[in-house]
């Protein structure tokens, strides 16, 4: 499967926004102090570790959809020169 150059860039630009939000994310839950992600004693609570989820399953989309999108731009480049 051949993709066109638009795609190949936006889907590397979608893994490396990807990654930039999440880690930003990640940084904030674990800094949280609003009392959603820790309970009174420290403890990680149900909301902390199913955001957690949810940034490790980005993280690992965002890689795969990155890695795609720079292997498109790759072969385009190697077919243009």
């Amino acid at each position: 499967m051949k993709l066109s150059r638009p795609v190949s860039w936006f889907l590397l630009a979608f893994g490396v926004w990807s990654w930039f939000i999440w880690v930003t994310f990640a940084k904030n839950l674990w800094k949280d102090g609003s009392g959603l992600a820790f309970d009174d004693a420290g403890d990680p609570t149900a909301y902390f570790w199913v955001h957690l989820l949810l940034a490790i399953t980005s993280f690992l989309l965002g890689t795969a959809v990155g890695v795609i999108g720079f292997r498109g731009v790759r072969a385009l480049r190697s077919k243009d020169a």
